[in-house]
This record gives C-alpha cells, sequence and structure tokens, in this order.
C-alpha cells in the first residue's frame, strides 16, 4: 500500500531527476532552479518521515524508499558537482563508496532477518551533506567568500561524518551478521 508519507517519498526521487537536469547547465538561472528543487526535496525528507511517525503509517516499502530517495538526491548532486570540478572527485568517491559497503552490509544482514536501523550518525550525516550541497549550490549562484567557507566547511564536516557513520554501520552491523 501506498501511503501519503511514501508518495512524497517517491515525488523527492522525481524530484532528484529534474534537479540533475537544471544542475548540469551552466547558466546562473538554472543554478537557481536547482537550488530551489532541492531545498524542497531535502524538506520533503524531513516531512515524509515525521508524517509517517506522527500519523504511525510507517511501512515496510516506506522504510525502503526513504533513505534510497536520500541516497539517490544527494549522489546526484555530489556526482554532478564532482563531475563539474566544483568539488574534488574523491570527496564523491568516498561518499559513494561509503554507501555501497553500508547497502551491501545492510542487505546481507536483511538476509540473515537482521534489520540494520538508521543510527543517528547516518541521520546526521545525510543533514550535513544536505547543507553542504545547499551550501556549494548557494555559492554557485551569489559566489561569496563565506559561502565558500560555509560550502568548505560543511562539505568536510559531512565527508568525516560520512567516513564515521559509515564505520560505526560496519563495526555494528558485521557484528550482528556474523553472529
Amino acid at each position: 500500500m501506498i501511503t501519503g508519507p511514501t508518495t512524497l517519498t517517491i515525488f523527492r526521487m522525481l524530484l532528484a531527476i529534474i534537479f540533475t537536469i537544471f544542475a548540469s547547465l551552466p547558466e546562473t538561472w538554472a543554478h537557481i532552479v536547482a537550488l530551489i528543487i532541492f531545498i524542497l526535496a531535502a524538506i520533503t525528507d524531513q516531512i515524509d518521515g515525521y508524517w509517517a511517525r506522527k500519523r504511525k503509517i510507517v511501512t515496510d516499502l516506506g522504510a525502503f524508499l526513504d533513505p534510497l530517495a536520500d541516497k539517490i538526491l544527494v549522489n546526484l548532486a555530489f556526482l554532478i558537482l564532482s563531475v563539474s570540478g566544483i568539488i574534488p572527485v574523491w570527496v564523491f568517491a568516498v561518499i559513494l563508496i561509503r554507501d555501497f559497503a553500508v547497502d551491501g552490509m545492510r542487505m546481507m544482514a536483511a538476509k540473515s532477518g537482521v534489520t540494520i536501523s538508521a543510527s543517528v550518525f547516518g541521520k546526521l550525516k545525510t543533514v550535513f551533506q544536505m547543507i553542504a550541497i545547499i551550501a556549494i549550490l548557494a555559492n554557485l549562484i551569489f559566489v561569496q567568500d563565506f559561502l565558500t567557507t560555509i560550502s568548505n566547511v560543511t562539505l568536510y564536516l559531512a565527508l568525516v561524518l560520512t567516513v564515521f557513520s559509515g564505520a560505526d554501520y560496519l563495526i555494528k552491523g558485521w557484528s550482528k551478521v556474523i553472529k
């Protein structure tokens, strides 16, 4: 059954594709549209989770699609930013490798009947990744020194949280899978 929150999650996936189109264009107006779309998509991430918990309509489909939608949105954004030379490719590579490693471990755990829930570090990582992307996109539009500083600080803080949360998931997950 597709609930309202799950519909909103699917909408976020569609927004990620539309975002990618506009973020790929070199014009300032397209970056403005991309920024607005990304912010809207980030807001839907907060709304769908709150809505599902508040109304007690958390479903397995929603629990599967929500983190997937986040990863699609964030990884497409980082892909565009790295291909455009705005962020280092190695930063995107670390983020992508972490996601594949954690998702692979989660799939192995699921085969064993073990569920690995999202940790506070994983959620914090996603928030900082989204803040970093918003700051970077804003800096593409307004080109201000303080935005450059905010972009760099949030990007590398998101990177640290990415590595830390990935290690946390893998350590806790493997101990559950091995049992």
